[in-house]
């Protein structure tokens, strides 16, 4: 079998490059509103997804176009043309969700290989085969399917490739298949404006039909009202149990819509995880310190090494974001010479770098600042945080559009970061 693919989201055009520096083999995106993330998909234009083909090619890496929404007969005629425009830009595959489409895209781009959305829901050999028998080469199965159902479908189907989820957001409903944010808000969560309803909190009430009396029902402190909210899904330290069945082809990491700092660490995190496996060098430790450095709902690890009735720990019921172990403190551009802000730099703040994948940092000592090694990271010290307009700043904070000098270059969409203070704790719940 060959190397297993580790395949990370791409919402803009800059959060695909970074992904891709930072260790994605391929990265998934879309444009126009039969994508699935809606504004992740109005982020990209046909010029910058045709970029980011190009960007992926020139670097043996893949791009995976979503057409995974669910159209109406209205948006039909549309949806044809599109079809035939995304095909022209030759991206690697096609990703739909639906029967329909999927006979759509093979009608219209019968090249085009074509892998079926988690949201058919695909849990079970029957259905594999009759997707694959429809065109499908790979399945993205429903995020509740076990390894072991896994290993049933590829033995009776050798040449249909599957992808799983590793990482990310999970759903409250089944496959996200959910009708919570259609009810409350008119945003359609299957056709890609999800209001993420179920991260709020709620009220509990008691109601009587027959008198039409109403009761709210209090709560213990502490035990929460996020009832519907889902923790993060994190299999970084069950990599080997995956690609020791020897039956997934791709590792999926969600988040189109997240920062580019998630982009980058996810990426880097799986990266490590997935060569350190193939080394039998590996070490849950590394690929944590980076995936806990990242805003989360707190990490599961879901259902596909343990059964869905076995687990009782999925939900966060007391929170609906909590921050990271770190803060992005700054993200160097694209030239490598200057930083913009993120969240607040002092001098002589130690910011660990944080390089894409393969980067070589040299160590400096100058009148701007230092880089150094310790304990096998590289870190960076301001003695004086020079802007590029001349203007030297006590500190800089979220907002400050001034790029700030580096002591040296540094490799684009590299990111420094910061410990977060122990005082942050988790996000205000409303």
């Amino acid at each position: 079998m060959d190397k297993v693919e580790l395949l990370s989201p791409a919402g803009t055009l800059e959060k695909l490059k970074i992904a891709l520096d930072f260790g994605a083999d391929a990265v998934y995106g879309g444009v126009s509103h039969f994508s699935l993330r809606i504004r992740s998909g109005k982020e990209f234009s046909m010029e910058e997804f045709q970029e980011g083909i190009k960007y992926a090619h020139e670097r043996g890496k893949k791009v995976y176009a979503t057409i995974n929404g669910f159209p109406f007969n209205s948006q039909l005629s549309l949806l044809k043309k599109h079809i035939v425009k995304m095909a022209e830009l030759k991206p690697d595959a096609f990703i739909v969700a639906t029967p329909g489409v999927l006979k759509l895209c093979h009608d219209l781009a019968p090249d085009m290989p074509l892998h079926l959305s988690t949201q058919a829901n695909v849990m079970n050999l029957l259905d594999a085969q009759i997707y694959h028998e429809m065109g499908a080469t790979r399945i993205i199965t429903a995020r509740e399917i076990s390894l072991k159902d896994l290993v049933a479908i590829k033995t009776e189907l050798p040449d249909l490739e599957l992808e799983v989820f590793v990482h990310g957001s999970m759903c409250f409903a089944y496959s996200g298949r959910c009708l919570i944010s259609t009810l409350q808000s008119g945003r359609v969560p299957n056709r890609g404006s999800c209001a993420n309803d179920c991260r709020f909190p709620y009220e509990m009430y008691a109601a009587n039909p027959e008198t039409g009396t109403l009761f709210r029902l209090e709560e213990d402190e502490g035990i929460g009202t996020y009832i519907m909210n889902a923790k993060d899904l994190n299999l970084a330290s069950h990599i080997k149990e995956i690609l020791d069945s020897g039956v997934v082809d791709s590792v999926k990491i969600e988040g189109r819509t997240k920062t580019a700092y998630y982009a980058a660490i996810t990426a880097k995190a799986y990266r490590m995880a997935i060569d350190d496996y193939y080394a039998d060098t590996l070490d849950s430790k590394k690929y944590q310190y980076e995936l806990q450095s990242l805003q989360n709902r707190g990490y599961t690890d879901a259902y596909l090494v343990s059964r869905p009735f076995e687990r009782h720990d999925t939900q966060s019921l007391d929170f609906t974001m909590q921050l990271g172990t770190h803060q992005v403190s700054g993200q160097v551009n694209v030239e490598g010479t200057h930083f913009l802000c993120k969240y607040k730099t002092l001098p002589n703040d130690e910011l660990e770098i944080v390089a894409p994948k393969g980067s070589q940092i040299e160590l400096v000592d100058n009148e701007i600042g230092a880089t150094y090694e310790r304990d096998g990271k590289i870190y960076m010290k301001f003695k004086k945080l020079l802007a590029q307009n001349g203007k030297i700043w006590e500190s800089v904070h979220s907002g400050n559009v001034n790029p700030i000098i580096l002591p040296t270059s540094l490799p684009s969409y590299t990111f420094l970061r910061i410990p977060s203070h122990e005082d942050m704790g988790t996000y205000p719940k409303s």
